[in-house]
């Protein structure tokens, strides 16, 4: 007992990314050229959504609240496993621990619920466009926000508290670059098989019934533009679906890899491999995702390009460089 409780008030050692991996570091500054590349679209998604009054729209109120939940994920891991990486320190303290799990479980289940959310908005902007307005007015649209923010905050809470009141009776090392619930639990001296059934329930509400809530709205917006008479609009339609389908695929089914079979099966390696996907590269992608294809979002860029003078002296440089 005396053990147990002298653990609880010691600090972890994180063993790194890939420890066991030869070039590591070409990975590392990888990693970092990701992160930047992330940082930018999304603050530059959030920036022209906020600049340009045509996106001023329950979609992208929302699309922006993705790319703040991507913004505040990627820096709640990334920055951390540079520290360690370039001052050679392993250690961090469990209050620091403590918060990576807050605020990945928080972010995680915000990011599930709003996918579901936009799906739910598709689903009435395609399939009953004339009450579109009507029904996702602009307090519905922070209901939706709020329903999110609060739903990730609750269950990060109840994982949180659990989580970090786990006994470690022996190594304090966890195999992962940041402090994530199953690398802690795997560490544990305590049972957590009952907990491990808490978790699968936990990802059934979380990411099961979100994933099915989202393909029969999908099934239905298809259904929808196979009866469209204008091309245009079934292309543009299809475009932003196919966009928000490929942004739930690269983070719902890794999710379901993780937290829906059991932990016993996942090697630190894998679990490693996984979370790099969600907490690096997702964030990194959604941006241009929703950008590249979209034709609101290149039309109000070219729009911002035009108006604000640092813009345009940007593209007379790269303009200028062309006929170079």
């Amino acid at each position: 007992m005396e053990e147990e409780n002298e653990t609880l008030t010691t600090d972890f050692i994180l063993s790194g990314l890939f420890p066991n991996m030869k070039y590591v570091s070409i990975l590392v500054y990888i990693i970092i050229l990701i992160y930047l590349a992330a940082v930018t679209g999304n603050f530059f998604l959030l920036l022209l959504i906020w600049m340009d009054l045509s996106l001023h729209t329950p979609m992208y109120f929302l699309l922006s609240q993705l790319s703040l939940i991507d913004l505040a994920l990627i820096s709640s891991t990334v920055p951390k496993m540079m520290v360690n990486f370039f001052s050679g320190r392993k250690d961090i303290t469990r209050a620091a621990c403590g918060t990576q799990v807050f605020f990945f479980f928080t972010l995680g289940g915000a990011e599930c619920i709003l996918l579901t959310l936009m799906a739910y908005d598709r689903y009435v902007a395609v399939c009953n466009p004339l009450r579109y307005a009507v029904i996702i007015n602009h307090g519905v649209c922070l209901q939706m926000v709020v329903v999110s923010w609060t739903g990730g905050i609750l269950a990060s809470t109840a994982h949180t508290f659990y989580t970090m009141s786990l006994p470690i009776c022996h190594s304090r090392e966890i195999h992962h670059f940041f402090c994530e619930m199953p690398a802690i639990m795997k560490i544990s001296c305590k049972d957590t098989s009952i907990y491990e059934v808490v978790v699968f329930v936990m990802g059934i509400c979380f990411i099961i019934i979100p994933f099915g809530f989202i393909m029969a709205s999908y099934m239905l917006i298809f259904h929808t533009v196979l009866h469209m008479k204008s091309p245009q609009g079934r292309s543009k339609t299809l475009a932003i679906c196919f966009s928000h389908l490929t942004v739930v695929s690269f983070y719902l089914g890794p999710c379901i890899y993780m937290y829906m079979t059991p932990g016993s099966s996942h090697t630190p390696d894998q679990e490693q491999a996984v979370s790099v996907f969600c907490t690096v590269l997702t964030p990194m992608l959604n941006p241009f995702i929703y950008s590249l294809r979209n034709k609101d979002v290149l039309g109000a860029f070219q729009k911002v390009l035009r108006k604000h003078p640092v813009f345009k002296w940007t593209t007379y440089i790269s303009r200028w460089k062309t006929v170079i």
